[in-house]
């Protein structure tokens, strides 16, 4: 090549501004010059092949990432609407279909380097059950996310003649007065329901699509297409079948157990759904902040005190406005930490709204972001990608670092209230166990069931579903209410499967908690060695690296929630910090 790189030669542009307003035929000439170069000669011509590809993705996919943002942060806003669509519907499905084309070249030339082994088994999975005749099916189903997106960000119901979206009912759940509680969950509930008919009508087209992109990749099923796609190489539908037994037998016990606790504090006959949020220890609501600037700033020192590099990060993001975390009319529900994978730097959204989830939230996507930033020094893009098992161990498992951190004056808590935010996490920890088991249950039935079709059976399947996962509260007459909770769970919707690894990965993150609880020292180490790792090694040896293992099996589950009650019952008694031997300055 006479010295002169792949990527002077392609003329890349020089940011992901060039690709903002594109349209596929502006990015397919670049694509195709790499799918017709010539990758004769010495290992170095490949390489710097597989680097420009590289770099072409990042440009490409930062250019996407900047328009869904925009989306999600307005979606009343058309221009955005339409600047998403066109990356989702026509760019990034055609991309999908050159990226399978240039991986074909790379494994027919049978190359191969160490630290791409994972890297390539993904290629050949993604060569094998790739079919043109789906790219058109994948740009259908992303019109209709984006239509669920602005469903459901348009929701507001009336509280006292003020208009207010669904996440600001969250405070009201966690008011004293069971009046105040039950009324914020009614209309929670209620707002969904009305919709439920025209979610139901797109989730009949979702399903539809999606069960026709499995029979067409030669699939029996979808769950089948999907432990494909999602590269779930180191278990199957069988194991995620045990985890959900195992969480029946060992955390819906454990559950029931903190329901009775909830219970007799409370002094109620019977726990309502309602219930369930309320803090226990507490006179009043925590409120953790009263502003986005106080979140953001105390937020800095946290990280700061669990590692000084990790604080250092967030400050950047923070100082370069990659933080949109207010709750806003028009704005999309949930959270999310997405890269702008050009300029190495991770973005934080989510809808804060002043309540002790939001710490949650802001922390487990700080996990993500960190992880990003960890990564991004590794060579080529696909390397700084891993599945989600791995990349939700990074925020489950920060979740639970940081906890001896949020007193005050670095935190958010007063001791006192701290105790009562500790416990909170734990409990949920365990709760969180049980829904995401029901969660991925409901996806399983749904697309191995011919049941799956039906909206009617979806809803009955679903209460049947919580009624084996869920015990100590009472749902009498709340059925409709009940069923509501599926159609408020995005993933279903809009990232089928992706569930399962939440479990998987918040028992790891216990595990890492378990280690920090005798050495919180070596565990942070432990968790940053595997956050450099990024996806270059197989999903058990990047657990390994962070100290922990997969957990299916009941026995090994037992002993986990074993010992989060053992911690739940030491913070109830006044323990002074979540780990042993660490008392926040």
């Amino acid at each position: 090549m006479n010295g002169l790189s792949l990527s002077l030669m392609i003329d890349l542009p020089a940011s992901p501004e060039a690709f903002r307003d594109a349209t596929w035929d502006d990015v397919a000439p670049y694509y195709e010059r790499l799918a017709t170069e010539s990758l004769d000669g010495l290992d170095d011509v490949i390489e710097d092949w597989l680097a420009t590809w590289s770099r072409l993705d990042t440009l490409v996919g930062e250019a996407g990432t900047l328009a869904m943002i925009a989306y999600t942060a307005n979606t009343a806003d058309s221009a955005a609407e339409q600047a998403y669509l066109r990356f989702s519907m026509d760019i990034f499905p055609r991309l999908e279909e050159q990226q399978v084309r240039l991986a074909r070249r790379l494994i027919e030339r049978g190359w191969t380097r160490e630290d791409l082994e994972t890297t390539l088994r993904r290629f050949r999975t993604d060569i094998e059950i790739f079919r043109e005749a789906n790219v058109a099916r994948f740009s259908q189903i992303e019109e209709l996310s984006a239509s669920y997106q602005k469903i459901t960000g348009g929701m507001s119901v009336d509280w006292d003649g003020e208009s207010k979206t669904i996440p600001q009912l969250q405070p009201y759940l966690k008011d004293r007065d069971r009046g105040v509680r039950e009324r914020a969950f009614r209309l929670g509930a209620q707002a969904y329901l009305d919709k439920r008919d025209e979610l139901a009508d797109l989730f009949d087209r979702m399903y539809a699509l999606r069960t026709a992109v499995s029979r067409e990749a030669g699939f029996s099923d979808f769950q089948q297409y999907c432990f494909q796609a999602k590269h779930r190489f180191d278990y199957s539908p069988a194991d995620t079948a045990r985890f959900h037994e195992a969480v029946q037998r060992t955390v819906t016990p454990a559950v029931a157990r903190l329901m009775r606790h909830r219970q007799q504090k409370l002094g109620l006959d019977v726990l309502r759904p309602w219930d369930v949020g309320v803090d226990l220890d507490a006179t009043t609501p925590l409120k953790p902040f009263a502003d986005v600037g106080t979140f953001v700033g105390k937020a800095r020192r946290i990280f700061s005190r669990v590692d000084q590099e990790l604080g250092a990060q967030f400050g950047l993001m923070a100082d370069e406005q990659l933080l949109d975390l207010e709750s806003r009319p028009g704005k999309a529900p949930g959270g999310y930490c997405t890269d702008l994978a050009f300029r190495g730097r991770p973005f934080i959204f989510m809808n804060a709204v002043g309540v002790p989830d939001d710490v949650n939230t802001l922390v487990h996507e700080a996990g993500h972001c960190f992880h990003d930033f960890a990564t991004h020094s590794l060579p080529f893009t696909w390397q700084r990608r891993t599945g989600h098992e791995a990349a939700e161990l990074a925020s489950m498992s920060m979740e639970l670092l940081a906890m001896p951190y949020l007193v005050q004056p670095d935190g958010y808590y007063s001791p006192d209230d701290a105790r009562v935010a500790w416990l909170e996490h734990l409990e949920d920890v365990l709760g969180a166990l049980v829904h995401i088991a029901s969660v991925d249950a409901f996806q399983a039935w749904i697309y191995t069931d011919p049941a799956g079709a039906d909206r009617d059976a979806r809803d009955a399947k679903w209460l049947t579903l919580r009624s084996e996962f869920e015990a100590g509260v009472d749902w009498t007459g709340l059925e409709r209410e009940r069923v509501s909770r599926w159609y408020r769970q995005l993933h279903i919707f809009e990232l089928p499967f992706y569930y399962i690894e939440y479990g998987l990965a918040q028992l790891g993150a216990l595990q890492v908690f378990r280690n920090a609880v005798q050495d919180a020292g070596n565990a942070v180490a432990a968790y940053k060695r595997f956050l450099s790792l990024g996806g270059t090694r197989p999903l058990p040896e990047l657990y390994a690296a962070a100290g922990a293992k997969l957990v299916f099996d009941a026995e090994t589950m037992a002993e986990l929630v074993a010992f989060t009650e053992e911690r739940i019952e030491a913070l109830r008694a006044g323990a002074e910090a979540p780990f042993r031997g660490v008392v926040p300055a």
